[in-house]
């Protein structure tokens, strides 16, 4: 199987069409209510959008899906699997991948090493194999790096390499994270604030590389984004936590329109942002013809 069509996957419960879904996910941290009774779904092959106030809880709740924090009650289901609780690697290997909003890459790699760290867990060779370098460590080894820098040149940046990850521009760094996490044939990849720091034609182009994960991969893409016009023009649905609690959810036509949202915080701003978004993607605003 090629390297591509090993990173085409489907999740385990074709029947509701999911590959993700979260139950009523509470967690209590001493008598602090971050996140209170969420439910969240995550279709196949879609990119959804988690969006919020600063303190609305979304980043604990990326979390929770995670296993980095346990629920204090609820369950999180990936494909055909609870995991909840389960230790971040173990999820990671069920196909499960996440940046994080400050860029966590090890600087003293290059691009290529950074992405061959990811892939330690799908290595089968053992560590008596690396020592005694095997002819099936070699081929794992040579297949490996060749899988680097596909994914590399995928995402856009296979002229660097050989590049420290620390010498890389701020937008490859981010495109490196997302090699990174598909090094790990997620089924679902999370992105934390993935365009936090990039200017407006950054942002466009890396919301067309988010839909082309989508469409070319079979990912299925959860975005933590404060900036308005890229969530309206990447989502397919978008979720809205306030103080913990889930306010809104539906499409971004739905969300821009709904009072609490507005109220709670898009603002005039938000609306003026998501309106925008819409003209640079062909879609009409209210009174415009559909």
């Amino acid at each position: 199987m090629s390297a591509t069509a090993a990173l085409t996957t489907e999740a385990t419960d074709p029947a509701s069409g999911l590959v993700m879904h979260a139950d009523n996910i509470t967690i209590k941290f001493g008598g602090l209510v971050a996140v209170n009774d969420v439910s969240f779904t995550i279709p196949r092959r879609s990119v959804v959008s988690l969006i919020g106030p600063n303190g609305a809880g979304k980043t604990t709740f990326f979390n929770v899906l995670t296993g980095l924090y346990r629920p204090t009650r609820g369950h999180v289901i990936l494909g055909d699997k609870d995991v909840t609780g389960m230790a971040p690697h173990l999820i990671a290997s069920l196909g499960l991948a996440r940046t994080f909003q400050n860029i966590r890459l090890f600087n003293l790699m290059t691009a290529e090493e950074n992405v061959l760290v990811a892939m330690h867990s799908h290595m089968r060779s053992g560590i008596f194999g690396t020592v005694l370098r095997t002819p099936r460590q070699r081929r794992e080894e040579r297949e490996g790096r060749d899988f680097a820098r596909e994914l590399l040149d995928y995402v856009g940046v296979l002229k660097s390499s050989e590049e420290y990850a620390r010498n890389l521009s701020y937008g490859d760094q981010r495109r490196l994270e997302v090699a990174r996490a598909l090094a790990l044939r997620p089924r679902v990849l999370l992105l934390d604030e993935p365009t936090a720091g990039m200017n407006p034609q950054e942002s466009a182009q890396f919301v067309e590389f988010v839909q082309r994960v989508r469409d070319d991969r079979g990912v299925s893409v959860l975005l933590i984004e404060h900036d308005m016009s890229v969530v309206m023009r990447v989502s397919e649905r978008v979720t809205v936590l306030d103080r913990g609690e889930k306010i809104a959810e539906g499409t971004p036509d739905d969300i821009r329109g709904d009072e609490r949202v507005v109220e709670a915080y898009l603002g005039k701003t938000g609306v003026e942002q998501s309106s925008t978004a819409d003209r640079h993607n062909g879609r009409g605003g209210e009174g415009s013809p559909s």
